[in-house]
């Protein structure tokens, strides 16, 4: 451990902020806007008004550290088969009634950050482990954003890729510099309508749909998108054909998208689980409106699950769960017909299969 880092845990010089003219703090992260006077936290928790400053309390600390593959961020077009060291802190600046990963993303016990790492830590115990990235994932890295950069840095330096699992609720103030030291993200469009992410969120859909866009029209990031369908919440057809069409219109046809299953949690235990047959339908009217990439998640539904050829139809990634079997993508290409195939691949896919690893750094 670094000894100056292990000065600053707790209190580690935050950016992203500006002074008010009565000495509070205004912060420039995220479209919540928050006003701290000193001592105040922000609706993250995570970040702090210390005598006139911000600060990020939670650097160099985490929940815990775990190597798992790739397509369980969900990404099916970054090297698949390739394992992953992913790790996340605590806190959120969404309000998610139906959080998933509700300890985490909603503590408020700086003690659960148990594992403390430098960023050098983690670029080195991923390059030990042989993994091909590091993933900020469980909460959302944007409220920790300078540690997820400075170990973003510390990963391209010994050539580990990076990917942020994030919702996109960020500000133009701070998303240039956040993406330009990510390889790939997948975004999670939580819904399509501004009410869902008011009630349900406690948040807005309009920043999310701008980084969205951003990402598409300004970056060479590789990113995915994720919805989590909950029913009578979401699952609308209506509601799924018009987000279908922001996505072509927008980003065009190529972008992935995985529909994942809900299951009851946190807040919203009285939600019955998402039924195979409404993921079955998003798939369908997504295909039928023209994406070429569409997958489902969180259910055993293998046929759902493969990547197929937008030009032959042909099989070209096959996948249950995170096992993955046939591979007939050569030179990013579609082996059978010669289609261009979007995303990153490797001449032979990885074997990770579905194996967690939790990782230690107490040592």
């Amino acid at each position: 451990m670094d000894d100056d880092i292990k000065k600053l845990i707790g209190k580690y010089p935050g950016r992203y902020y500006h002074v008010l003219d009565d000495g509070r703090i205004f912060c420039d992260l995220c479209p919540r806007a928050c006003v701290l006077k000193d001592g105040d936290r922000g609706f993250c928790f995570v970040r702090q008004n210390q005598q006139g400053k911000m600060v990020l309390t939670t650097y160099g600390l985490s929940t815990g550290f775990c190597v798992d593959p790739v397509e369980k961020k969900p990404l099916n077009h970054f090297y698949p088969g390739s394992s992953v060291l992913s790790f996340g802190t605590a806190g959120c600046n969404l309000g998610c009634k139906f959080c998933q990963n509700w300890s985490i993303s909603k503590s408020r016990e700086i003690a659960q950050l148990s594992q403390l790492a430098t960023p050098k830590d983690i670029a080195a115990k991923a390059l030990e482990l042989g993994c091909k990235s590091v993933a900020f994932t469980y909460n959302d890295p944007v409220i920790w954003a300078e540690y997820a950069i400075d170990t973003a840095k510390a990963c391209h330096e010994v050539g580990i890729k990076t990917i942020a699992v994030t919702a996109g609720f960020i500000k133009d103030t701070a998303r240039a510099e956040f993406y330009e030291h990510m390889d790939a993200a997948n975004v999670d469009l939580k819904a399509f309508s501004q009410e869902f992410y008011r009630k349900l969120c406690l948040a807005s859909i309009e920043p999310v749909k701008e980084t969205i866009i951003w990402l598409k029209q300004n970056t060479n990031v590789w990113f995915e998108l994720t919805n989590l369908i909950i029913p009578t919440k979401n699952d609308a057809k209506e509601e799924l054909k018009e987000m279908c069409q922001w996505i072509l219109t927008n980003l065009g046809d190529k972008v992935p998208i995985h529909f994942t299953a809900f299951h009851p949690d946190f807040r919203m235990g009285d939600i019955a689980p998402t039924p195979e047959v409404t993921l079955v339908n998003a798939y369908d009217l997504a295909i039928s409106a023209g994406l070429k990439y569409v997958y489902l998640g969180n259910i055993l539904n293998a046929s759902h699950q493969n990547t197929y050829c937008p030009n032959c139809k042909q099989l070209l990634i096959e996948r249950n769960w995170y096992e993955l079997g046939q591979f007939n993508i050569e030179n990013q290409a579609c082996k059978f017909c010669g289609e261009l195939v979007d995303g990153y691949f490797d001449k032979n896919c990885g074997n990770w299969g579905r194996k967690r690893m939790p990782i230690s750094f107490s040592a």
